[in-house]
């Protein structure tokens, strides 16, 4: 799979690195939901600073115990083997932590250079403070962090809990938000196989680049995924973000099991689970909506009620805008509606549900006529004739 390139926004992550405009090296953390870029980002970078320079680690993966968690960290290393917290696994918890936070800090690269860590949502390192003696352990890595000689860059999904973390951490920590991908940049990084109907430089060609760009709200994972189907049509036909996005939204498509996971991790993490899931329901059906409206719909109480919206909040699956809720992700909007009931969504469901959607994305001006449903196989499979 190719790696989306993003040029603008890897400068500054380097140049924050470098300390570049600044008086000093910066700790870039990198804040983005499901599907945002986070990982494909880090492994760009750690091709851009080098591999015998720079550790991609993916913390998520080997977050079970503090000892466990060094082992992984030491067995991947690029670096020349360093002697500090040998046996400290065997020492206990505490001891295991210290000895990772004191590889991050003195490992060098080849010729005794700062090396460069790259921790893939750092944040699930608070599954150590069950362990004993270990109650701040993100306090104690962000201060190893920012008073080390080596680099760092970070990355969670969970954006109002990094804020919060991050309130009192360090100054040379620096938040940056993954900002969704542009046309052009979703033109240029995905990989758009040969469409008999269209040359390279055909203006429709950049119509539907747009149009994926609409459809995916420029979240690199659901653009890549909607480009692709669509351009697999194009062997049976004309290329049509729809229909593809319709076929990835059914039973077992790729888009579905992407929102599903992010549906079900975020849900996990958070505390209510039943009745958070009751809320997105609620707003599945109608948003945005006011606290009053939601305790209503939800029979329970307005102070019940506001609980819940936190802890949804908390995992940045709602937003609020002057005092009103929302989904944060509108695709997961659309899953919801689909595949949170008693039965599998039909065709025509699916169908009728994505016409909505789109309506809601795409300006009125597209030509959505000519790329999307007028295949007669597209018809035929998603019912999708006609788009006003």
């Amino acid at each position: 799979m190719m790696i989306p390139e993003r040029p603008a926004l890897e400068r500054r992550i380097l140049a924050a690195l470098d300390g570049t405009g600044t008086t000093g090296p910066r700790i870039p953390v990198l804040l983005g939901g499901c599907g945002s870029g986070r990982t494909s980002l880090l492994l760009r970078l750690r091709d851009l600073i080098g591999r015998s320079q720079s550790q991609y680690i993916d913390v998520e993966r080997i977050a079970t115990t503090p000892e466990r968690f060094l082992k992984s960290m030491r067995d991947a290393s690029p670096f020349p083997a360093h002697p500090y917290g040998q046996g400290a696994a065997e020492h206990g918890a505490r001891d295991a932590f210290d000895a990772a936070l004191a590889v991050l800090d003195t490992a060098r690269s080849p010729g005794d250079a700062p090396a460069t860590f790259l921790l893939d949502e750092f944040l699930e390192l608070r599954t150590f403070e069950s362990f004993p003696g270990l109650r701040s352990v993100l306090r104690d890595m962000f201060g190893a962090l920012a008073s080390s000689g080596n680099r760092f860059v970070l990355t969670t999904r969970f954006v109002a809990r990094a804020h919060r973390l991050l309130r009192d951490a360090p100054t040379n920590f620096e938040l940056i938000h993954l900002a969704p991908l542009s046309p052009a940049e979703i033109r240029s990084t995905i990989a758009w196989p040969h469409d008999p109907h269209l040359e390279d430089d055909d203006p429709r060609r950049d119509d539907l680049v747009r149009m994926v760009h609409a459809l995916s709200n420029g979240r690199p994972a659901y653009a890549r995924m909607i480009a692709e189907a669509a351009a697999g049509m194009a062997t049976r036909g004309t290329a049509d973000p729809v229909g593809a996005l319709a076929s990835l939204l059914a039973q077992g498509g790729t888009l579905s099991a992407a929102c599903r996971f992010c549906y079900e991790l975020r849900l996990h993490r958070a505390r209510g689970y039943g009745a958070l899931k009751a809320i997105l329901d609620v707003l599945a059906e109608e948003e945005p909506l006011t606290l009053t409206e939601i305790a209503l719909r939800l029979r329970r109480t307005p102070g019940s009620t506001k609980d819940y919206l936190s802890w949804l909040e908390d995992v940045d699956l709602i937003v609020s805008r002057l005092k009103r809720y929302s989904f944060a992700d509108p695709m997961l909007r659309l899953w919801v509606r689909l595949h949170c009931r008693p039965t599998l969504p039909t065709e025509e469901e699916i169908a009728r549900e994505v016409h909505g959607y789109v309506l809601s994305h795409l300006p009125l001006q597209e030509p959505v006529l000519a790329l999307a449903g007028t295949t007669e196989e597209a018809e035929k499979s998603w019912g999708i004739i006609e788009i006003d």
